[in-house]
């Protein structure tokens, strides 16, 4: 992977935004929720939507919102949307959560986003995680 050619990565550390996100080694994002709060949700819309635009390959990301305890509707509207975007494909998304809650949230959000191009894993551990976003990304096509 030393070949590969990182985009430029388009976030500026918000201590107010309530999630942080940094590349992954892989060219994906990795993404740390600690807080969501309408401001949160359009911060990480205009976050996610601007990297979509230029999405040309297979990537993965990894959410991790273990420090959540359960999603609201709204940011469950959100979530949806993005995942929905026309942009969104060949994406492999995993999500790390701490409560049975916050999977049923994940669920529903999958089952919304049905068809769009993204592959998503909920997992309680972020090894597995990583173990999952690891696979061959090549299974998707």
């Amino acid at each position: 992977m030393s070949s590969l050619q990182l985009k430029p990565f388009k976030f500026t550390p918000d201590p107010d935004a309530g999630f942080t996100a940094q590349r992954r080694p892989d060219g994906g994002m990795h993404i740390v929720f600690k807080k969501v709060t309408h401001i949160t949700l359009e911060q990480w819309r205009r976050f996610a939507t601007a990297h979509l635009e230029e999405s040309d390959r297979l990537t993965t990301n990894l959410y991790d919102l273990r420090q959540l305890p359960s999603l609201s509707e709204e940011a469950i509207r959100y979530a949806v949307e993005v995942n929905t975007d026309p942009s969104v494909r060949n994406i492999r998304l995993a999500v790390v959560v701490a409560t049975e809650d916050m999977r049923q949230a994940l669920k529903e959000i999958d089952a919304l986003s049905t068809g769009y191009g993204v592959e998503m894993g909920i997992f309680t551990d972020i090894q597995q995680a990583e173990d999952w976003l690891a696979r061959p990304l090549t299974l998707l096509a």
